[in-house]
């Protein structure tokens, strides 16, 4: 093996992957059967970035770069292509997004930044054959995550609310329309009805300039904390939340709150 990092994990995923000597598990994957680690292990470097644990992040970096080794590898094995490709390719691809800083585009602010860099996108897409609005957006993100990108590119050609009022507005519509479901007890028509409502909420952060997915988190981990306070009051008192009633639970509830 070699003396540089990269090299010596290229190295050491081949022999995982050796048909004679490598590890069986390593052997019998595939791209399909790999994907949901790739997808775990993003999650787990953004977890340690919001942890703020800088050796977590390195180790969950490694883990992640893993990924991209495993899934280049089992490419070269079918001639598709290999690390290097992969590596190539994105450099060519920064270069070419970011003409204010390798060539000699004049200098953009962050607005325009990004307005260069979404027609840069949609020329891609446009080589490809993907002509529609929505091509390019992949069926497999998270789904708050796809219905912000969905509602952001109809937004680009005008397909979308004046403002947040008009946002409100239609999620008052949606909430109506739930409740109407509710009455009939049909869990398929009230799923869909509640799926309006979870895009419309979507589009209602984008509007205001927040994004979904993070406010969602930020509300899981307040909801944690108070809820962990709560659990904390009753073993104080030698009680569990199995033992106590909601109403005691609300009243603890209801003090962690006041208190921030």
């Amino acid at each position: 093996m070699t003396d540089r990092p990269i090299d010596r994990l290229l190295a050491v995923m081949a022999a995982l992957r050796h048909p004679e000597t490598g590890c069986p598990w390593d052997r019998e994957q595939d791209f399909a059967t790999i994907a949901p680690y790739t997808v775990e292990e993003a999650y787990e470097v953004a977890d340690a970035i919001g942890k703020g644990d800088a050796d977590a992040l390195r180790d969950e970096l490694g883990d992640l770069l893993f990924q991209v080794v495993y899934h280049a590898r089992m490419a070269e094995e079918r001639g598709w292509f290999g690390f290097e490709e992969v590596a190539a390719g994105i450099a060519e691809k920064m270069i070419r997004r970011h003409p204010h800083v390798f060539g000699e585009a004049a200098a953009r602010d962050q607005a325009a930044q990004t307005r260069a860099w979404e027609a840069d996108k949609a020329r891609e897409r446009a080589a490809r054959a993907e002509s529609g609005v929505l091509d390019g957006i992949a069926s497999t993100l998270p789904a708050l995550m796809r219905a912000r990108k969905l509602a952001a590119r109809a937004a680009r050609v005008g397909f979308d609310w004046p403002d947040a009022d008009s946002v409100l507005d239609k999620l008052d519509e949606e909430t109506a329309e739930l409740r109407a479901e509710l009455a009939g007890a049909d869990p398929a028509r009230i799923e869909d009805e509640l799926g309006d409502m979870f895009f419309v909420m979507v589009n209602l952060a984008r509007k205001l300039g927040c994004d979904g997915e993070q406010a969602l988190a930020r509300a899981n981990a307040k909801f944690e904390r108070r809820f962990r306070a709560v659990e904390a009051r009753l073993a104080a008192a030698g009680t569990t939340p199995e033992a106590a009633g909601l109403a005691e639970m609300e009243a603890l509830w209801q003090a962690v709150k006041r208190e921030g």
